[in-house]
């Protein structure tokens, strides 16, 4: 795609985020177009007058050549909006970041990822049970995703490492970095066996205000959010608003009540969260059982026309196979041969009676006070 570097210019220019994208896009039809445009286009095209300046300022002072070469010199790799390997699950989110770097590799299987998250300051206790959880979630063929802290964060990836499976790593700092530091070889075999990711240009340094944006990409990233161990003050809440906002499951592990590190996993219990004793609660709640065998499944057995017009029809409230029959007009060998596939891929389930919804169920979202 000949306008690529500029999706990586448009991300280093400071006030233009995914809603000012969308809107360049839309006028210009694409941002090689955009980042040539004059200040009057550009203000017809909804930017305001800090952001225009801002652009005009980088694209006088910025070699889009050179960014996109000091790219490919740290094995850093970036994805677009446009791009089909953009991850599905962030891709649905309100307003995913345009441009996301990558070093590592990401694979069609981390579609089946749970957020495992919590204190830095972790209790033994914590550790102990993130280790576990963790180790199973990656033993059951679930990416295990998180964002590189101490803590919490950096027992989940190792645990997911050593048990063999994939996990991803989201910064709040540039790729050509790591932070912190003391992460930096567990970063290294993260790359190995799963990716970093980041939405911040490279050189862009750690900051406290980078941390609660990269917690949406988390939680965007996965079917759902563990905490593990957390206070009511600790960041990993943050990352449960995203994915309450995101519509996606919440889980916490309970812990002594007179513990503060446990209080703000016990208070996501009291509101609603669902309470996770083993990691079969995740996998049932989020209809995770078999996906080993529905990946490998997806891989041997294409996709087709019929399986495209049945999931236009299936929804969370249950169909019978009559019906879908008469809406599709196809005929009924057809659609039970379909309906079978797609259950063995983990797309829909039967329900009783040969009626049948969308594997995984919208839930309801609760609050928290």
């Amino acid at each position: 795609m000949s306008d690529r570097k500029y999706w990586v210019g448009f991300n280093i220019v400071p006030q233009i985020g995914a809603a000012k994208v969308r809107a360049l896009i839309d006028h210009f039809g694409d941002l090689e177009r955009a980042w040539h445009a004059g200040a009057a286009e550009l203000a017809q095209a909804g930017l305001d007058r800090r952001a225009i300046d801002n652009l005009i300022d980088k694209r006088n002072t910025l070699d889009l050549d050179a960014e996109m070469a000091k790219i490919e010199q740290h094995g850093i790799t970036f994805l677009t909006w446009e791009d089909a390997d953009y991850p599905p699950l962030l891709q649905q989110v309100y307003n995913p970041p345009p441009v996301i770097y990558v070093r590592g590799q990401l694979c069609p299987q981390d579609q089946w990822a749970v957020a495992v998250v919590g204190t830095r300051k972790a209790t033994l206790y914590g550790k102990q049970v993130a280790e576990q959880l963790s180790a199973d979630l990656a033993a059951n063929g679930i990416t295990v995703v998180s964002g590189l802290a101490r803590g919490i964060d950096a027992v989940a990836h190792r645990a997911a490492l050593d048990a063999g499976g994939r996990t991803l790593a989201v910064l709040g700092c540039g790729l050509d970095l790591v932070y912190p530091a003391e992460n930096r070889q567990l970063a290294h075999d993260i790359v190995k066996q799963g990716a970093l990711i980041s939405e911040y240009p490279l050189g862009t340094p750690a900051d406290a205000r980078n941390f609660p944006p990269r917690n949406r990409i988390i939680s965007g990233l996965s079917l759902g959010v563990l905490v593990v161990e957390a206070g009511v003050q600790s960041g990993a809440l943050i990352t449960v608003e995203f994915a309450i906002e995101q519509g996606r499951d919440v889980f916490a592990v309970p812990g002594n009540i007179l513990s503060k590190s446990s209080e703000g996993c016990n208070r996501l219990i009291h509101d609603g969260a669902k309470m996770v004793l083993g990691v079969q609660d995740v996998l049932e709640e989020l209809n995770l059982s078999m996906v080993t065998q529905q990946a490998e499944a997806r891989a041997i057995l294409p996709d087709n026309e019929t399986e495209a017009r049945l999931l236009k029809l299936i929804s969370n409230l249950p169909m019978h196979m009559d019906e879908l029959c008469r809406q599709t007009k196809l005929p009924i060998h057809e659609v039970s041969s379909t309906l079978a596939m797609m259950e063995l891929k983990g797309m829909v389930r039967q329900v009783g009676g040969m009626n049948y919804v969308l594997a995984r169920e919208e839930r309801v979202s609760y609050r928290i006070d």
